[in-house]
């Protein structure tokens, strides 16, 4: 699956996963979502980024929690 719009530089923000051309981390995208901000919500905090963006983050995401172990508590 390709991320178009999300870019990982060690020589920007340490490597953490971006929105290319930007130094906004798709964790922060995330967030925001998570919160309950609306697309126009993020894109008015951040014009910089479009419709597309977000939704690849999100995409983004999904796709790194797939591929990892999270240390989550088992339950009963």
């Amino acid at each position: 699956m390709a991320f178009e719009r999300i870019a990982a530089d060690p020589g920007i923000m340490a490597g953490v996963p971006c929105i290319r051309g930007t130094r906004i981390p798709v964790a922060t995208v995330v967030g925001m979502v998570a919160e309950g901000m609306t697309a126009a919500e993020i894109i008015a905090d951040f014009p910089q980024l479009t419709a597309a963006d977000i939704s690849d983050a999100l995409r983004f995401a999904a796709a790194a929690v797939d591929q990892s172990t999270l240390p989550l508590p088992h339950t009963a």
